[in-house]
């Protein structure tokens, strides 16, 4: 038991570390590319723009005149072709629901907006990208030709794979690379293989022996075993 609450502990303390909330880019390459000192220069059409959000960063396009395009997910566009109503500022539940049925939206709204109070990276990815960026307007056009309802996957197509396609020809995401290791570290984990067996037989004690209960407490572990 004591190897086990060993175990959560540990799991949990990597999750907390695991700072999709700040820039996806490691502290390591942060030293290697320090900050520009003195005053930031006026956003370009083009740039590739990144803010915080709770538990994730999130990236956009700046098209100039204020205005941003970026990946968001939105439920809205599988009921309705509203243009005026789907652009309205998109709700907790709209994206919520967007991620569940993988519908998202290439939209354009303002700088601030985007912002939502915090502060914005301009360029930060250019430092660690192994290709150069394009030119500016080629950035910013590719951006404007995927304006609209889009396919979306947390892992596979999201807002930073969307500003990586537009900016650097390549679609990429270090957020999920992140995620990815962070998963794989559990599987590989042998102690994995306690807690789901643990788990398994808790809940075959509490809600008695069926396949719903049974199967999983066999096949879950011994696939974790496998794995690792």
């Amino acid at each position: 038991m004591l190897q086990l609450l060993a175990f959560l502990v540990e799991k949990l303390s990597l999750l907390s570390n695991f700072k999709l909330f700040e820039s996806s880019w490691s502290d390591a390459e942060e030293k290697e590319c320090p900050a520009q000192r003195g005053p930031p220069r006026p956003l370009q059409r083009g740039d590739l723009l990144e803010v915080p959000r709770t538990l994730f960063t999130h990236y956009g396009i700046y098209l100039g005149d204020n205005k941003v395009a970026h990946l968001i997910p939105d439920i809205l566009p599988v009921f309705t072709n509203d243009t005026k109503l789907i652009s309205s500022v998109i709700t907790n539940k709209r994206l919520i629901l967007g991620c569940i049925y993988r519908c998202a939206t290439v939209r354009v709204d303002t700088l601030e907006d985007f912002a939502y109070g915090s502060n914005i990276l301009v360029n930060h990815v250019d430092k660690m990208m192994k290709k150069p960026a394009l030119n500016n307007e080629d950035v910013a056009k590719r951006a404007e030709k995927l304006i609209g309802a889009i396919r979306y996957s947390l892992l596979w197509n999201n807002c930073e794979h969307f500003v990586t396609y537009c900016r650097y020809g390549s679609a990429a995401s270090r957020q999920t690379e992140k995620f990815c290791e962070c998963l794989k570290s559990i599987i590989r984990d042998q102690r994995s293989v306690i807690a789901t067996g643990l788990l398994g037989m808790i809940s075959i004690v509490c809600f008695g022996m069926a396949p719903s209960t049974t199967l999983p407490t066999v096949l879950i572990p011994f696939t974790l075993w496998m794995a690792g």
